[in-house]
């Protein structure tokens, strides 16, 4: 989600809050642009002890990505391990894996797994072993809480309090949320009213689909004059592969 301010999420801001403060393990989902990661963002790094994985593709990825939060966190194990970053670089796959291991054990420490891409029964091992040996709990994030989505990593989350679903915009929400995302970005237009009701309709209420046309009303590509050019910005906009959520 490109704005960088929180718009109407503080229930679920508090839930999040709640989760991290009692160290449970949970599923963050929603369609893509809805704003989990800008959300998760907002509440996450007030906890120091929880290792956020921007990239959770493999579980080589996550143990390299878990080593370096846990070397800028100064983990005992990790800091006599790891000279610097550089340092993680070099270690294998399986000796990483170890290192990361012992460190999670020597500390109370919670693990968030952002951008998974339909994850692997390896991945979701590893999760396991991670929740089992150490006793950490491993949070995840994921477009839907479906197999396609969250992959071998479902059945961890199986329970409907381990779940907090992030939905787009209602009706009235969203247009008062194009609405300052318009003032903001200091859009204007001769039809501007039209321009905000399609982009309502078009965006299903989507804070991603929103941001993005409205930015996009901004290019000279998309205005004659002082008139915004509606279809021609919505066409681009379907093939780029921003089709409304």
């Amino acid at each position: 989600m490109i704005s960088q301010f929180i718009f109407d999420r503080e229930e679920e801001r508090r839930r999040i809050d709640q989760f991290l403060v009692k160290r449970r393990p949970f599923l963050l989902f929603g369609p893509s642009g809805v704003g989990k990661t800008l959300l998760l963002g907002s509440v996450v790094f007030e906890f120091r002890s929880v290792l956020y994985c921007e990239d959770s593709s493999t579980a080589n990825v996550v143990f390299r990505s878990l080593a370096q939060s846990l070397l800028r966190r100064e983990s005992p194990r990790a800091k006599k391990t790891f000279r610097d970053a550089s340092a993680i670089a070099t270690k294998s796959a399986v000796s990483l894996k170890g290192i990361v291991m012992d460190a999670l054990r020597e500390g109370e420490y919670s693990i968030m797994l952002d951008h998974l891409k339909r994850p692997s029964y390896s991945l979701a091992s590893a999760v396991r072993e991670i929740m089992s040996w150490g006793s950490t709990p491993v949070s995840a994030i994921a477009r839907s809480s479906h197999m396609e989505d969250a992959g071998f990593l479902q059945p961890l989350y199986g329970d409907r309090s381990q779940k907090c679903e992030i939905r787009n915009f209602d009706d009235t929400t969203a247009d008062h949320f194009a609405r300052e995302m318009i003032k903001r970005r200091g859009l204007s237009g001769s039809n501007i009213a039209e321009f905000l009701n399609k982009v309502l309709e078009f965006s299903g209420g989507n804070p991603g689909a929103i941001i993005t046309m409205v930015d996009m009303a901004r290019y000279p590509k998309y205005r004659s004059d002082e008139h915004i050019k509606i279809s021609p910005l919505y066409i681009d906009y379907r093939m780029q592969g921003g089709a409304a959520r």
